[in-house]
This record gives C-alpha cells, sequence and structure tokens, in this order.
C-alpha cells in the first residue's frame, strides 16, 4: 500500500512539474506541448501505461519529451503499480518521427527504439535491464514492445 501512495505522489508531483513548466512558458511564449498520455507494454507481463509529459523543441528538427507517470500490472494475481520516468528524443521526419527512448522505474531501466506518427502514436521496442527485483514479484526484464497515445492539451511551439 505505501508503494501505491508513494507511486501516486510522484505522479502528482510531476504533474504539477508539468503544469507549472507550462504555465511560465505561456506567459514567456509556448515553448512546449504537453498533456496526457496511455499506453500499453510488454516486457515480462502485461502493463497498462498512464502518464503526464511535456515536449519541448531545441530546434526545427528536433523534439524532446519527458515523461513520469505509472505503470500498472495485474500479474501474479496482484494489482501493482511501479513508477516510470522517461525521456524521448524525436528526430522529425515529416509524418513519421523515428525515436530512441529512455524508460527508468526502481526495478528497470529499458531503452527503446521506435517510430511516431507526429509524436502522437508512438510505436517501440527495446530490452529492459532488471536491477533491482521487486519483491514477491517477477523480474521485469528482456524484450519489450510498447504502443502509446500522446493527447496533446496545446498544439503550438512559438
Amino acid at each position: 500500500m505505501k508503494l501505491k501512495t508513494l507511486s501516486l505522489f510522484i505522479v502528482l508531483c510531476c504533474s504539477f512539474f508539468l503544469v507549472n513548466a507550462q504555465k511560465k512558458a505561456w506567459e514567456e511564449h509556448n515553448r512546449w506541448i504537453w498533456g496526457p498520455s496511455v499506453g500499453y507494454q510488454y516486457q515480462n507481463g502485461n502493463f497498462l501505461k498512464v502518464s503526464g509529459w511535456g515536449l519541448f523543441a531545441p530546434n526545427d528538427f528536433q523534439y524532446m519529451k519527458i515523461d513520469a507517470g505509472a505503470n500498472f500490472s495485474w500479474m501474479e494475481n496482484k494489482t501493482t503499480v511501479i513508477p516510470e520516468l522517461g525521456f524521448t528524443y524525436y528526430l522529425n521526419d515529416f509524418v513519421l518521427f523515428p525515436f530512441v527512448k529512455a524508460e527508468l522505474t526502481p526495478y528497470t531501466i529499458t531503452p527503446k527504439v521506435g517510430a511516431s506518427l507526429f509524436s502522437i502514436v508512438d510505436l517501440g521496442v527495446g530490452y529492459g535491464f532488471d536491477y533491482n527485483t521487486k519483491k514477491n514479484f517477477k523480474p521485469i526484464d528482456g524484450f519489450t514492445v510498447s504502443v502509446g497515445v500522446n493527447i496533446p492539451l496545446n498544439y503550438h511551439l512559438y
């Protein structure tokens, strides 16, 4: 129960950070696109992924996204919530954006590569490395595939 409360607290704090960053960006021009995302990932088990994210453009051809959220699993007759931080680097290619991504949880680090349709629908593959197996849970490592939908709440970078 403490881990679920801590996970929820981390997600709320990160969401607060993204909202405050967006508020400041609006005051200084809009330099961030932000919103929620939802997705599915298979990595030695099934996970529902929910997060908040912020995306910015350091130049006209690259985008960087920071996200914070939680992975929900119902493996081994247990509901488990695992907090996650992610960083994605998109290379603009008009419609399809190739990307590299790193995801970090308290138990696993997962590098990924993939393609995204306008950075809204992400399809990724990678490999997760378990470095701290969760107590009373199986290791979350190995080959991973994921699909995610990023819902932008604003649409322009100025």
